[in-house]
């Protein structure tokens, strides 16, 4: 047996997330019967992925395997074959199976807690629609605070650009560390900035926390930091884990936060684009409205959100199928998540020994993905410079690699520290060649005396 499947297939003791809940509304498709899915499964799943790429970026788009794409195929000739009958008689019910599979999976109190949109983008958008109403409505005051990280998804910056900030609300940003060593640094500077913002008398009415920041990547300690929210008075908390189901272990009630969006389609093998929010019942929760007003208007979100006119609702109903294709792997998610985690940091340690560098948290901070240092020669000095790097590696190596630029902070001197790391995923599909390609590709960059400066703009 090869290396890549020593790490890549090793087993684990098989744990599974509410299985007898699961088994019981749907006894076909929990339980594994016979072997397990093989290494050349796996491969044939994601043939169609461009086998010139070394693809270890799975956390910017996500994967499809392709028994679920044929399943989604199968539901819009559905749609397509009597449209009426669909619409008006299967679509409801096939959501609400979508919807109560992932109440089960993220352990929610209530299904109708579960609203499935397109992307978390959407559900940003559905949160901070409600600030503009409070403001509006006189409920806010034009000194209230949004509270969020530093490095928040930058759509949902803009969210709060557009409706917090435009509606009167001041906006502070938790000044997170980069490198960081453990969650202390990031708690610690939670607590400053919630202190801050509660400066004046002024009222913080929402903090937005990642579970998993996206660049530079990194698990947030989301269960504490909600904890600290709560003693320091923040009316609503919504964590933004556009990353999380498929990825980390979700366990909605034990984080204790009023809202939690995740994507589906980037480690939960959808096809794009759907993801889940969850909204906590509570007496003190806003009602809330999905953007785009149809016919199901104040029937409550879930019921908006499962109509919002003619389309292709495929994507949510594809969530059973899911179901069966991750009991073909021992352990299932978590099995899955397990080795993810597993060979992600392998792979990163490798890399930064043969470069010299480091890595941007513990192992023990990172999930599917982690943030590899790349050689300081490359002279990353800006964010252009990082999207011409990714571009140069793309279109020259054949390798699919986010890269971060990372300013010097205050007294820091360029030449000191490292400002260009490499945010490297695993999912199942890949293998230890990917890394190796992009080991190389690298090595060949720094041997030629490449630097960011010899690339056009």
């Amino acid at each position: 047996m090869g290396f890549s499947r020593c790490f890549e297939f090793s087993y684990c003791k098989p744990v599974l997330f509410n299985c007898k809940r699961l088994a019981y509304l749907f006894p076909c498709r929990l339980f594994h019967h016979g072997s397990f899915i093989s290494h050349a499964d796996i491969q044939t799943e994601f043939s169609h992925h461009d086998p010139a790429v070394a693809r270890i970026n799975n956390g910017s788009f996500g994967c499809c395997p392709a028994s679920i794409i044929t399943a989604q195929k199968k539901w819009q000739l559905n749609l397509l074959s009597q449209p009426d009958h669909f619409y008006l008689n299967e679509l409801n019910k096939r959501i609400l199976q979508s919807r109560t599979i992932i109440k089960e999976l993220v352990n929610a109190d209530h299904v109708d807690e579960i609203s499935i949109v397109d992307n978390a983008t959407t559900a940003a958008a559905i949160i901070l629609q409600q600030t503009v109403w409070a403001f509006a409505e006189g409920k806010f005051r034009k000194c209230d605070v949004a509270v969020l990280l530093r490095y928040s998804y930058g759509a949902v910056k803009k969210s709060i650009e557009a409706y917090f900030s435009r509606a009167g609300g001041e906006v502070l940003e938790v000044q997170l560390p980069f490198p960081v060593n453990s969650n202390d640094e990031i708690i610690d500077e939670l607590r400053k900035t919630l202190e801050r913002a509660k400066c004046n008398g002024r009222r913080v009415r929402l903090a937005v926390i990642d579970h998993i920041t996206s660049m530079p990547s990194m698990v947030m300690p989301v269960k504490e930091m909600v904890k600290i929210c709560r003693e320091e008075g923040v009316d609503q908390v919504f964590i933004d884990a556009a990353h999380g189901i498929g990825c980390i272990d979700i366990n909605v009630k034990e984080i204790g936060a009023d809202f939690y969006t995740s994507n589906l389609h980037k480690w939960f093998f959808c096809p794009p684009s759907v993801a889940f929010l969850y909204c906590r019942k509570s007496p003190n929760c806003s009602v809330l409205h999905h953007p785009v007003v149809s016919h199901e208007y104040g029937n409550g979100l879930a019921i908006e959100s499962a109509w919002v006119g003619t389309r292709d609702y495929s994507a949510q109903l594809v969530v059973p199928s899911v179901l069966e294709f991750v009991d073909r792997f021992e352990g299932g998610f978590e099995g899955i998540r397990k080795r993810n985690h597993g060979a992600v940091v392998k792979m990163g340690e490798m890399l930064v020994q043969e470069w010299g560098t480091h890595l941007g948290c513990p192992p023990d901070m990172c999930a599917s993905m982690i943030m590899v240092g790349l050689p300081a020669c490359l002279r990353i000095t800006s964010e252009l410079d990082a999207l011409k790097l990714r571009t140069h590696l793309r279109d020259k190596f054949g390798v699919e690699v986010p890269i971060y630029y990372r300013p010097p902070e205050d007294g820091e001197l360029i030449d000191s520290i490292l400002t260009g790391y490499a945010r490297i995923s695993h999912q199942i599909y890949n293998k230890v060649d990917d890394y190796y390609k992009f080991r190389d590709a690298i090595n060949q960059l720094v041997c030629n005396k490449f630097t960011c400066t010899l690339l056009s703009n």
